[in-house]
């Protein structure tokens, strides 16, 4: 059931992309687009949303067998994360160049930010692999901060990136994982999309580091 109410939300989302007015989103943001797609970069990956359907698909670089690539349809994190940006991003949005908590961001004094354990399962995952969650962070386009064992701020979009910190775990305290944002990063996205951000994030550093 939870799979099929993801599905069904995508879906939603997907039609109700195809309201919006694709000619603004394409100057707002510098999009590259065809008569078919609109193109944008998410996490490293290349995406394209079709403009008669509002479906999502990255790309899956391959061989010279298949110079295009493959096209995978989008799962429900990326495509929320996606259409939320170039939906309701507010004209004029700018960041501010200043990272902070996600409960400390502007404007988020509206919703209640999550437990501090939400990114405990990843930060289990990450304890101890230091080296290739550096690896996995610079393979997603990370530049190396000085903060904790390992920081980096990582590119979700090319113009918007978030600030991972992690600590490894010693004998008084567990492993720590957390995310910075930009403090205007609400004129992007709405409020629970920046952890549709993270959890994809999340995936992606995942699977780079096992």
């Amino acid at each position: 059931m939870r799979g099929s109410n993801y599905e069904i939300m995508k879906k939603d989302a997907q039609r109700l992309f195809l309201n919006y007015d694709q000619e603004h989103m394409i100057r707002k943001f510098h999009l590259e687009h065809d008569a078919d797609y609109l193109y944008l970069e998410f996490v490293a990956r290349d995406y394209r949303i079709d403009r008669r359907t509002g479906e999502t698909a990255w790309r899956e670089e391959t061989d010279s067998s298949a110079p295009s690539g493959i096209w995978h349809e989008a799962g429900f994190e990326e495509a929320l994360s996606v259409f939320d940006v170039l939906c309701y991003a507010k004209d004029g949005c700018r960041l501010s160049g200043n990272y902070c908590s996600i409960s400390n961001v502007k404007g988020a004094a509206l919703a209640a930010a999550p437990g501090n354990d939400m990114f405990a399962p990843a930060a289990r995952t990450f304890d101890h692999q230091t080296a290739r969650l550096c690896a996995a962070c610079e393979a997603l386009g990370g530049v190396r901060g000085t903060v904790g064992d390992v920081s980096y701020t990582l590119p979700v979009f090319p113009f918007l990136s978030v600030q991972l910190q992690f600590w490894e775990s010693d004998d008084e305290f567990p492993p720590h994982l957390k995310f910075m944002w930009d403090e205007n990063i609400l004129q992007f996205m709405h409020f629970e999309t920046t952890f549709y951000v993270t959890g994809h994030l999340i995936s992606r550093l995942c699977d780079l580091v096992k």
